[in-house]
């Protein structure tokens, strides 16, 4: 039998990956020209679901981390795993998360996207996550779910807010950076299947990861310091966290001084070192 022929690099061979790099950049490609011409009222209402569904990840999170007794490793893992179950809502249910859409990026390196386009879909989507996320806070809190362990769960809430919105500026811009590196990651290997099954372990690992290791998620912000600055209001959960004085730094200033380094380092992480780094590699012209 002649020997099958070498395929150019990127390529791959099709026997073991549904889509190979080059192209799964020409289907992100594709995605953001379809996700940069939906019209206003769509893509503003996927939006609040995309807020939504990472605020249900949060909701999540916060419980598994509430009295795990498994120490910080194994603990943070298993948040993670967690935590990964809003962008397999957003990806598998379909929503228009800001932090994902970074990629559109690529489509307006190609020119195909117009840069009002692209900023109309970031500005879109980013106020339809915050409405979403934002009102996930108020419904998870009315719900009574902090409730749970005798207020311990309200206790987390509050104890990772706090830890949020005490950091610096620096540190919450190079976490913010690292988080949509590994989310926008995510998001890329999702086109590389063809099935569920497949985006499903696509998302776990980078999610789990970004998770694990302390990164920060402007979007998951949306939902972590508001509820903790609500459950910072109940002197139970103030109990449980353990945390002297009662809610220092859950303010309206708290909230933006951590959400705009961090929004800004996921638009480094997403748009520059993922989308920038595979345009230059499979889209741009080359000579």
């Amino acid at each position: 039998m002649a020997d099958q022929p070498t395929p150019p690099p990127g390529l791959g061979t099709g026997m073991f990956d549904d889509y190979a790099p080059a192209q799964m950049a020409r289907r992100v490609e594709t995605m953001g020209v379809a996700k940069a011409a939906l019209p206003l009222v769509p893509l503003f209402t996927l939006a609040v679901l995309a807020g939504a569904f990472i605020a249900l990840g949060a909701m999540f999170y916060t419980v598994t981390m509430t009295g795990h007794g498994m120490g910080l490793g194994p603990s943070r893992l298993l948040g993670g795993v967690a935590f990964s179950l809003g962008l397999v809502l957003v990806v598998v249910g379909g929503a228009e998360l800001f932090t994902g859409n970074l990629l559109l990026v690529m489509g307006w390196a190609s020119r195909k996207i117009a840069t009002r386009a692209l900023l109309r879909n970031w500005a879109v989507a980013y106020a339809g996550n915050l409405a979403g996320a934002v009102g996930m806070a108020f419904l998870a809190y009315w719900s009574g779910f902090m409730d749970m362990g005798s207020g311990t769960v309200g206790g987390t809430a509050v104890k990772i807010a706090t830890a949020k919105a005490e950091l610096d500026f620096t540190t919450a811009f190079v976490r913010g950076v690292l988080c949509n590196t590994l989310v926008c990651l995510a998001v890329w290997l999702c086109f590389a299947s063809h099935n569920v099954i497949g985006k499903i372990f696509a998302i776990l690992f980078p999610i789990t990861a970004f998770v694990a290791l302390g990164f920060e998620h402007s979007v998951a912000n949306m939902y972590f310091i508001p509820v903790g600055m609500m459950a910072a209001g109940n002197e139970t959960y103030v109990a449980a966290a353990g945390l002297l004085p009662a809610g220092a730094g859950l303010t309206l200033g708290g909230f933006i001084g951590n959400l705009v380094p961090v929004t800004l380092g996921n638009m480094v992480g997403g748009g520059l070192f993922v989308a920038g780094t595979y345009y230059l590699v499979y889209l741009r012209p080359h000579s």
